[in-house]
């Protein structure tokens, strides 16, 4: 091999460490920008928790960052492995704080996933819970029926001995 062909070779090997680099900065920048925005997490219009729930579980969805990701990941690891890179600890970092924060959506996801499932139930059980209103209702009417026939049989006691108390008389 001639010293102009390893010249070339070194040439060639530099600009495809420096396209790995911009394609792994670049799927880390695709990935970041796939994920939700802050505000689409924390602001909510609706008008009861489930609908807030609702909406929370579509925000928290990472969208194509996995892939992008993933892209990174692979671009990273194939300049790695050739030492193409000077300095990739600035693309290693950075590739742990997306992984992080893709995990943190997926896990934040499930969560919201399963209070999404438990709280109408909780809500049942709270209206089921305490006194059953319509069985206190019947039996508030029952106790003032039974106050009534007792006045009423208490009117009839009164009469008749007022009855007798005048044939005595």
């Amino acid at each position: 091999m001639s010293q102009a062909t390893f010249g070339d070779d070194e040439e060639l090997f530099g600009e495809a460490a420096n396209e790995m680099r911009a394609d792994v900065e670049s799927s880390l920048e695709d990935g970041w920008a796939a994920l939700p925005d802050a505000d689409d997490v924390w602001e909510t219009d609706a008008d009861n928790v489930l609908g807030v729930l609702n909406g929370l579980n579509s925000a928290l969805n990472a969208g194509d960052a996995e892939e992008h990701l993933r892209d990174a990941k692979k671009w990273f690891t194939m300049g790695q492995r050739a030492d193409a890179f000077e300095d990739a600890d600035d693309l290693e970092e950075e590739i742990g704080n997306l992984e992080d924060a893709i995990a943190d959506i997926a896990e934040a996801g499930e969560q919201v996933g399963e209070l999404t499932s438990t709280i109408p139930a909780l809500r049942g059980t709270l209206e089921d819970a305490g006194p059953d209103t319509d069985a206190d209702a019947d039996t508030e009417d029952e106790a003032e029926g039974a106050t009534e026939e007792d006045e009423e049989e208490e009117a009839e006691v009164d009469a008749d001995e007022d009855e007798s108390d005048e044939d005595e008389e």
